[in-house]
């Protein structure tokens, strides 16, 4: 039973801690959903590998507060990040839209990989089919002529 308890504990303490306040909580719970919902798309702005759901900094409490004065404000989901976005750039959503002046960021892993695969193709393919000794008729003729003299 022990050991349960134990096994229970350590995945708990496991689970990410969220940093949402009491006091941020709105009285809504429709809206309270949507700012949790949107509070993980964006980006804290300190820790920049966390959403502002998940971090303690000071900024990410005053943008998990901004979201829900906005929201209670009656803005739509796409108008709060809009109005972030214009605020503090693209970089505070965790998923950066997919623009032109983006596309290099979208598209530079597959093309990576694309070329990354090509290039060990091509390097395998080259070693299957070189020769097995790059020796003339006459190195190779006075290296049996040595083993043979050893043996």
């Amino acid at each position: 039973m022990r050991r349960l308890l134990l096994a229970c504990a350590l995945i708990a303490s496991a689970l990410p801690a969220f940093a949402v306040q009491p006091d941020e909580i709105l009285k809504d719970p429709a809206l309270e959903a949507r700012a949790r919902a949107l509070s993980i798309e964006l980006r804290c702005l300190v820790c920049q590998s966390q959403s502002i759901d998940d971090s303690d900094a000071t900024i990410a409490r005053d943008l998990r507060i901004l979201v829900r004065e906005r929201l209670e404000a009656g803005d739509s989901d796409d108008q709060v990040k809009a109005f972030l976005v214009d605020r503090y750039g693209e970089f505070v959503l965790l998923k950066p839209r997919f623009t032109w002046h983006t596309a290099v960021l979208w598209g530079t892993p597959p093309v990576l990989l694309i070329v990354g695969g090509a290039l060990a193709f091509g390097v395998f393919r080259r070693r299957r089919s070189a020769p097995a000794s790059s020796l003339t008729q006459a190195e190779e003729a006075r290296i049996e002529a040595l083993l043979a003299k050893d043996d």
